[in-house]
């Protein structure tokens, strides 16, 4: 079955799918975007990343393209035209399109468009149960990472390095040695006491939805969280370590520029994180 994308307004065949070449996510990366998990039919965590997504909409003086709720009711038929049970839904923003000029324009009607995809379940599974690993990268984006931008270059540049290493995630250093967050997603340890520890979003890093529902999850479990700055060092010297985002949920890390962390196998409070996640999540039917 062909799939299908929603482009200001209308459902199209994704392979013919397409904005104006002067749109200004394209010329500017003037825009923000979103991706949701869908598992078993449900999208996930729809209500945090729409919060989101206005709250990066308002830091850029972008207006809605349309109503929030217009917005659900799209987001949830691309998931049903598209088939997907499993997968991920992306929707993306921009200030629109406007000849090109670095001032805001005026009387301009945001773009949007929404995709999804299905995905082998397979994929993350294995990756879970082997583990992942990482690369450390110097911190080089623009100080507004907490804005869910499209402008993504760094980190592109850093997955590929990652890549290039024989790694699947790099994770960005700031010039006080400590992480910040990796190329797609958020970094987090667990210590010899088995307590949780991430950065604090209040900046230098994106403020993950699924970051925020692992909170919920971890007291459900009882594990403790403390929201730090954490080092390299103190990162190979943890438990465990793992990464979360909407389209790893929680996955193991392994090691660290090429060091084991503990054993070099993923741990049992990462998994557990991760079993536990879908009850815990917010989940909207397709």
């Amino acid at each position: 079955m062909p799939r299908v994308a929603y482009v200001n307004g209308r459902y199209l065949p994704h392979a013919s799918a397409g904005v104006h070449i002067e749109d200004r996510g394209y010329q500017f990366a003037d825009g923000v975007y979103e991706v949701c998990e869908v598992a078993r039919g449900f999208i996930v965590d729809m209500r945090g990343h729409l919060d989101r997504l206005d709250r990066s909409l308002r830091e850029l003086k972008i207006g809605w393209p349309m109503s929030r709720s217009a917005l659900e009711v799209v987001i949830g038929e691309v998931v049903r035209r598209n088939r997907v049970k499993i997968g991920l839904v992306y929707l993306q923003v921009t200030r629109g399109v406007a000849g090109r000029d670095f001032l805001f324009p005026a009387g301009v009607r945001p773009s949007l468009v929404v995709t999804a995809k299905k995905v082998d379940p397979s994929v993350g599974a294995k990756r879970a149960e082997n583990g992942i690993k990482v690369i450390t990268v110097p911190e080089n984006r623009w100080d507004r990472v907490d804005i869910k931008t499209v402008g993504l270059l760094p980190n592109v540049l850093a997955k590929e390095a990652a890549r290039a290493a024989g790694a699947q995630e790099a994770w960005f250093v700031d010039r006080d040695g400590n992480v910040t967050e990796g190329g797609s997603s958020n970094a987090w340890i667990v210590t010899k006491d088995g307590v949780l520890v991430t950065r604090p979003a209040d900046r230098g890093i994106l403020r993950g939805i699924t970051r925020t529902t692992l909170f919920k999850v971890a007291a459900k479990l009882g594990l403790k969280v403390e929201e730090r700055a954490f080092t390299v060092a103190e990162a190979k010297a943890a438990r465990e370590a793992f990464i979360s985002s909407a389209t790893t949920v929680a996955t193991p890390v392994v090691a660290i520029d090429g060091e084991p962390i503990a054993n070099g196998h993923p741990g049992s409070i990462v998994l557990s994180l991760r079993n536990a996640f879908f009850d815990v999540a917010e989940k909207r039917q397709a």
